[in-house]
């Protein structure tokens, strides 16, 4: 009777070693990094290679270690139960209840979660294999299971492919390098460039663009020299041509060719026909959103386009570079004299800033956070927000800042003066 008594409850230590098991394979497998493990498995790993097949049913791997972790803890409770019944009586069941209670919270669930939770991927890539092996026994169990869980959601109107369900990847990705920055482990620079990726395809081309006015372009009828000082002084390599309007662009002149044409002109400008060296103009809508343009410009092997608005008409011109400068920031030129092209800090805190400055740059260069889901410029923002175009020395506050208008050229701001809230000052 004694011998049969110890190994009961050898028997019940066994099964809340393997509940123990259980509880901290599912807390590690479901918390473990999904990309740390895919570059493990590149790097030859064989257990990550087992915690990506895992993941990849998850639904299998959660629903097989459930049911092995409730099956030991009923049979623990019950043997427990048959052991303490014929020496405790009535009371056996109330003692066994409290005792498995606390036994299971204790050793079963707290504490192989908890060393989970520590040691994540050690915990993960030492189980996978052995938790294989389970969701191979109670696979058949679990998908039957699965099969009933999903018909009865599927009378609240869930689905498995309902969107509302499904995890956005970049959201994903952002939220973390935020939070990592916010530890401190991200510098800002790089949480920058992560999150310019991001944004490109929610980005548009009309976000980027080098607006119209602030093109340089030249006339199809002016003379070689003229036409390389507009090339000189123009901040590309490539400048638009166009004959009897400014509005009628016939092509795109690159240095390039005029340096090959020169050389082979013996180094004269006499003579060339501009016509013969300018390359077809091409155009793409100001709607089309950044990653599509990288591709175009892969395809095209072209780093110059114009962007024109629904009706053909021409809105400006957009480089590979501009794009590059919305993952990278923009760098300035090493004459530069200010802190950035269109930003000047003042003595007070505050900054004069180009009412054509991009909202982007301003939160990039600055780390603020101003909207731009409404206005690309700091000046649209302030025209958005007031709701007319104010004049010289009006004051506005928006999201803590302070707008104070310094130029005005007709209906174009020009130049305003922001100041931070004091905690950014």
């Amino acid at each position: 009777m004694d011998m049969t008594i110890f190994f009961t409850l050898g028997g019940i230590a066994l099964l809340m070693g393997l509940s123990a098991f259980f509880s901290g394979s599912e807390t590690a497998l479901t918390a473990v990094s999904r990309g740390k493990m895919l570059q493990f498995e590149k790097d030859g790993s064989r257990a990550a290679g087992h915690v990506n097949m895992l993941m990849r049913r998850r639904e299998r791997m959660i629903g097989a270690l459930l049911l092995g972790n409730t099956f030991v803890n009923i049979l623990a409770s019950s043997l427990a139960t048959t052991v303490f019944e014929g020496k405790l009586g009535p009371q056996a069941v109330a003692v066994v209840t409290v005792t498995m209670t606390l036994m299971i919270l204790v050793f079963a669930e707290v504490l192989p979660k908890t060393l989970a939770i520590v040691r994540t991927d050690r915990v993960a890539l030492l189980v996978a294999p052995s938790v294989r092996a389970v969701v191979a026994v109670f696979g058949p169990v679990v998908v039957g299971v699965q099969f009933l869980v999903w018909k009865l959601l599927g009378l609240a109107g869930i689905t498995p492919k309902d969107p509302a369900a499904s995890s956005m990847a970049h959201d994903e990705i952002r939220g973390t390098v935020y939070l990592r920055h916010q530890e401190g482990t991200v510098e800002r620079e790089s949480r920058d460039m992560i999150t310019g990726v991001l944004d490109l395809s929610e980005l548009t081309v009309g976000d980027v663009m080098i607006h119209r006015k602030n093109m340089v372009t030249i006339s199809a009828d002016r003379s070689m020299i003229e036409i390389v000082r507009a090339l000189v002084h123009s901040p590309h390599a490539r400048i638009p041509v166009w004959r009897d309007q400014p509005e009628n662009i016939v092509g795109v002149l690159h240095t390039k060719a005029i340096v090959r044409a020169v050389m082979a002109n013996r180094g004269s400008l006499t003579g060339l026909d501009v016509k013969s060296l300018i390359r077809p103009p091409w155009f793409v809508p100001e709607t089309m959103s950044l990653e599509e343009l990288l591709d175009a410009f892969r395809e095209r092997h072209s780093h110059f386009a114009l962007v024109v608005d629904e009706y053909g008409v021409i809105l400006g011109l957009v480089t590979r570079e501009d794009v590059l400068d919305e993952i990278f920031g923009r760098i300035p030129d090493e004459t530069a004299a200010v802190f950035q092209s269109g930003i000047h800090p003042q003595a007070d805190g505050s900054y004069v800033i180009d009412g054509v400055t991009p909202i982007r740059d301003l939160n990039r260069a600055l780390d603020w956070d101003l909207p731009d889901e409404e206005a690309t410029t700091i000046a649209g923002l302030v025209i958005h927000e007031a709701r007319t175009i104010p004049e010289v020395g009006r004051r506005f506050a928006f999201y803590g800042f302070q707008f104070e208008i310094l130029r005005r050229q007709r209906n174009q701001i020009t130049a305003l003066r922001v100041t931070p809230p004091e905690t950014d000052a």
